[in-house]
């Protein structure tokens, strides 16, 4: 039976990805709960660290990701004078026939 929990294990770390990681992590821990020993533990123990350092380094991708992003949209808006800001909220009557 152990065999085939760190073998199950094994399989989830080499198939994880970005979208899955967090279900596979929680399923490596439920699997690692029903191990009977230490030594079977410790087997499973590897998977279950590289499973961990796969979602804190796809984590702090994310975190990353949403920082840069945050900053070119502050950056663009900064770009733009108050003055164009304005007219692009209200369009500017100036210039144009009244319609009778």
């Amino acid at each position: 039976m152990s065999r085939s929990v760190v073998a199950h294990i094994k399989r989830l770390y080499h198939a994880a990805t970005r979208q899955t990681i967090e279900r596979d992590l929680h399923e490596a821990i439920q699997l690692i709960k029903s191990l009977p020993d230490e030594p079977a533990r410790a087997k499973a123990a590897v998977y279950m660290d590289g499973l961990s350092q796969m979602r804190s380094e796809w984590r702090l991708e994310k975190q990353r990701e949403r920082a840069t992003n945050s900053a070119h949209r502050k950056r663009s808006m900064s770009s733009v004078s108050p003055t164009t800001k304005a007219t692009k909220k209200a369009p500017s009557s100036r210039g144009q026939r009244p319609k009778h």
